[in-house]
């Protein structure tokens, strides 16, 4: 899973996240076999500590989020993310959270199926008409809704639904009845490991798995996360309130893409990117920016004006400012705001400068963005 990220910058954090948790995260990154990665104790360490490799990676562009979710366990990369919990305690409640849902799994034998092209109350009407323990535990997206239980509830209610016109059924590879009452006792115990934890309230806002609604409380999120464990995840309700926030690019971090193709199934006309390789960067660097360049006229909407555009760094390397950069610095087209390694960084517009985005020896990567000008467009290039 990580091998793509071992020479990049963030991957200093699979180090700090080893130390929090007194585990070989680099094992699970790099050498972990598929077997060993199916334990729930270790695929949730890998995929969460993956994801803020990812994050930090953006991050380092400059780019942030303005509302964050994240299916299941990426809410705790989303409040990881938006700074509502440190990384080191993130890392050490996933760790928790892995082992406690492990153990319940052993204890308690379930299994999870995806029931394929039927509506949300068809596939609850199916779990309910079989008398067994068996209830929905994903909403994923219109026609795909995860259900999970009891081996024998799991596969009568998937009978059921085949029955009452589902067009596929298809058991998951998974090591208990997740987000169901058979996660009680994990519940139980990851709430100890909640109440250490230091939540902080957040200026940016996540959307809770529990009730699709965002939140900004800090005292809100150790019960939320506590609920989470034996409660659906409405992810399909959740993109429906981002859409209803006025997000129209969703950008998913971490290993695959498969909430990337929720996302397109389930909200039209929204534009979705999937971050999971060092590469990806630069593809949602140069995504970004070509918005910036046809952005609207004033005051047909948000996006910056035609007049504000966003100077680019030529290669990947460290950043150094010119000296004397300061906001409403007079920049003429061919000035130097800085160099990135052996190249420098020059100005293809003519305007003020509004700000500096990137820091002092901070590495950047080719095409992520430096500075940001008030300009006219006769001045530019």
């Amino acid at each position: 899973m990580g091998s793509a990220w071992v020479d990049h910058p963030s991957w200093e954090l699979v180090a700090e996240a080893s130390m929090a948790c007194d585990r070989d995260v680099t094992h699970l990154l790099l050498h972990a076999d598929a077997e060993e990665l199916k334990a729930t104790r270790n695929s949730q360490l890998a995929t969460f500590v993956l994801s803020m490799v990812v994050l930090d990676a953006v991050e380092r562009t400059g780019l942030a989020p303005n509302v964050a979710a994240g299916h299941s366990l990426g809410e705790y990369s989303a409040l990881a993310g938006v700074g509502a919990i440190a990384y080191d305690d993130g890392v050490r409640l996933v760790a928790e959270r892995g082992e406690a849902m492990q153990v319940a799994g052993e204890e308690h034998d379930g299994t999870m199926a995806a029931v394929l092209g039927m509506d949300d109350d068809q596939v609850e009407s199916a779990c309910a008409r079989v008398g067994q323990d068996v209830w929905v535990a994903n909403y994923n997206a219109p026609g795909q809704v995860v259900i999970a239980g009891s081996p024998d509830g799991v596969e009568a209610a998937g009978r059921q639904a085949k029955d009452m016109g589902a067009k596929r059924v298809m058991p998951l590879q998974v090591g208990g009845a997740f987000h169901t009452p058979y996660m009680a006792p994990a519940r139980d115990r990851l709430r100890k490991a909640l109440g250490e934890a230091e939540f902080r309230d957040l200026s940016v806002p996540v959307v809770a798995n529990v009730d699709a609604q965002p939140h900004e409380a800090a005292h809100a999120w150790p019960d939320l996360l506590a609920a989470q464990l034996c409660s659906p995840v409405r992810w399909r309700q959740t993109l429906y309130r981002l859409a209803d926030e006025g997000t129209t690019t969703l950008v998913e971090l971490g290993p695959g893409s498969v909430l990337t193709g929720m996302a397109k199934r389930t909200l039209d006309g929204s534009r979705t990117i999937s971050v999971s390789a060092p590469a990806d960067v630069d593809v949602l660097l140069e995504s970004l920016t070509d918005d910036l360049h046809h952005a609207p006229a004033a005051g047909q909407g948000e996006s910056l004006h035609v007049t504000e555009r966003v100077v680019v760094s030529p290669a990947a390397g460290l950043f150094r400012s010119a000296q004397g950069l300061g906001t409403g610095t007079p920049v003429a087209v061919g000035q130097v705001i800085g160099v990135v390694g052996e190249h420098e960084v020059v100005s293809p517009f003519a305007g003020s400068l509004m700000g500096v985005i990137a820091l002092d020896g901070q590495r950047v990567m080719s095409r992520q963005p430096i500075a940001w000008l008030r300009t006219n467009e006769e001045t530019m290039q």
